[in-house]
């Protein structure tokens, strides 16, 4: 038996018989103190009370400022998808002024063209090195890669075998992740 229900006739009185009702007074048993002063259980149940209107509160606050960061974090997400772009198409401004500049131009000579779209390469490749976009664009005789390069054929070819012979198209990376591979001609075994 649990030692508390030892020192109550009436809690093993109603464990017993729930459906009885016992009216018959309350006698503290012997062996324990008397019974608390009404006063102190009620400045005791205000104690309570209020510790539990305290951590409620607190709680509240919690939920509250959780769900606040939740929110702005969202936001902050969705602010940063919508915007990522802007400072590379910033960059890239340039680069459509100097295309816009080149076509306005009525009688230009070709070499005059050539060295504008020159200049113009020059921007566009120095903003994609700006942000991080950089060239793949093996030399001949280096050793095949297949997480950067995409071998278009294999070539008989006085170099070493699974070696480099021709870049047809450069590979670029982006912040070290390939984004395109560089499609390159391979030497064939000897």
């Amino acid at each position: 038996m649990h030692p508390h229900l030892r020192e109550s006739p009436v809690v093993l009185r109603t464990l017993m018989n729930p459906n009885e009702q016992d009216n018959s007074p309350v006698e503290p048993a012997a062996d324990t103190p008397a019974a608390a002063p009404a006063s102190d259980l009620a400045s005791e149940l205000a104690a309570l009370q209020a510790r539990f209107a305290e951590v409620s509160d607190a709680y509240l606050r919690a939920k509250a400022e959780a769900e606040n960061t939740r929110r702005r974090a969202e936001e902050e997400m969705s602010k940063a998808r919508k915007f990522a772009v802007e400072s590379f198409a910033e960059s890239l401004l340039p680069v459509t002024d100097s295309l816009a500049a080149a076509i306005s131009i009525p009688n230009a000579t070709p070499e005059q063209l050539l060295e504008g779209v020159h200049a113009t390469l020059r921007q566009l490749t120095q903003a994609l090195e700006r942000h991080k976009v950089v060239q793949i664009s093996p030399p001949a005789g280096t050793r095949f890669d297949p997480h950067h390069h995409q071998a278009i054929s294999v070539v008989p070819a006085d170099q070493e075998a699974n070696t480099v012979v021709a870049v047809l198209q450069k590979g670029y990376l982006i912040a070290e992740r390939v984004l395109r591979p560089a499609l390159v001609t391979v030497a064939a075994p000897k």
